[in-house]
């Protein structure tokens, strides 16, 4: 079947959720994908952010055969090796006693975490920033921000407060003796690829301690490497109550993690729970991608490509009437322009780039890791070519 056979089957019978973007992708290598008339595009959406190591690697690729020919399916009550290491990695990481919750996303992860600030704190409220995104899912969907996700669905969880990001005072205003958790994304994803002040995510975690409420990093899209530091948290000098994991730690794989301090680990058995979270195939996969960012040195060449990107897009862009400002960090990259990003995002796709809206002026990067400079050059060439 053709692009245009793929898409108009899909409309068919898929409910009405995904607005289509033209693209059908056939296969992929490294970096790049292909449609099914041998198109060739530089992979910059990484299906939002997942394919930290591109498509098909091979260590990736063994692994998952390994695994698949070996156990794939293994409910948490039974022990399995692949899961166990797993787990001991992902709280070491954390850097402090810790225990993990396996699941299969992003927003099952913030669902483990709202619950589990309930189950601590015994207290019901929670403050979430505006232009905040942390998921689809009732508890997620309550904690975000856009009333456009939120309005067909309520009520939903609450009370939920709405603070400014990046504004103290708001915080010290919001943050009180009710609240259970405070819930921030270091960086902003769908809200444009806002970073945090470190003052900012200082003052958060004083404000939290001082007032009994527990602090959430959700690190869905920001963790696992994307921004040089395996959490973006790492750059500011604190460290969360709990941290929420997922898109790129399988590599591609569904996989999410709920990571947080042994003393705030109030569950009891049963109290939370899922069946396909932990299983082997994914816990196979998110090892291989642990071990490959450690032995290929991709936290270092993150942050360098970063670096690089920033430099070359600034000084291909800045001259550009569209153009307003780049902001991100590592390979968490954002081009605001001073008009909607629709077009370029069609104009960029058409020239073989795919990348993603971050909001309705911004086109936002995500490309893997393993992505050479060569590549990351062509995608700010063929970025200024479609901005005017």
């Amino acid at each position: 079947m053709n692009t245009q056979e793929l898409i108009a089957k899909e409309l068919k019978y898929e409910m009405n959720l995904y607005g289509k973007r033209g693209v059908a992708l056939e296969r992929g290598q490294g970096e790049f994908a292909w449609d099914p008339e041998g198109k060739r595009y530089i992979d910059c959406s990484t299906g939002v952010g997942v394919a930290i190591l591109g498509h098909a690697h091979p260590a990736l690729v063994a692994a998952i055969s390994r695994q698949a020919g070996k156990l794939m399916s293994c409910y948490s009550p039974f022990a399995n090796e692949e899961r166990g290491r797993l787990l001991e990695r992902l709280t070491n990481l954390f850097g402090s006693p810790s225990r993990a919750f396996l699941c299969s996303s992003g927003t099952e992860s913030v669902e483990a975490a709202l619950k589990l600030a309930r189950k601590k704190t015994g207290r019901k409220g929670f403050v979430s920033a505006m232009n905040a995104f942390h998921g689809r899912s009732s508890g997620a969907l309550s904690v975000t921000f856009k009333e456009k996700y939120r309005a067909p669905f309520e009520p939903l969880l609450g009370p939920i407060t709405r603070t400014r990001f990046n504004d103290i005072e708001s915080l010290k205003s919001t943050v009180t003796s009710e609240t259970a958790a405070l819930i921030l994304e270091p960086i902003q994803g769908e809200g444009g690829v806002r970073t945090a002040r470190e003052d900012y995510l200082r003052a958060a975690r004083d404000i939290c301690t001082d007032k009994g409420a527990l602090l959430i990093a959700d690190e869905v899209q920001s963790g696992c490497g994307r921004t040089g530091k395996f959490f973006a948290y790492n750059h500011f000098g604190i460290s969360p109550d709990i941290v929420c994991l997922a898109k790129g730690l399988g590599g591609g794989i569904p996989i999410g993690a709920t990571i947080a301090r042994e003393e705030v680990c109030a569950f009891t058995p049963l109290e939370h729970g899922t069946t396909f979270g932990g299983n082997p195939l994914a816990c196979a996969a998110a090892n291989t991608v642990l071990d490959t960012i450690e032995k290929d040195g991709l936290l270092e060449k993150v942050a360098s490509d970063g670096a690089y990107m920033a430099q070359k897009l600034s000084a291909s862009l800045s001259s550009k009437s569209q153009f307003r400002e780049i902001r991100g960090m590592g390979l968490f990259i954002a081009v605001e322009l001073k008009v909607p990003s629709k077009e370029p995002l069609a104009q960029l796709a058409a020239r073989g780039v795919l990348a993603l809206p971050a909001g309705e002026q911004v086109i936002r990067l995500l490309p893997p890791f393993i992505i050479s400079r060569d590549s990351l050059g062509t995608v700010a060439g063929t970025l200024s070519e479609v901005i005017s």
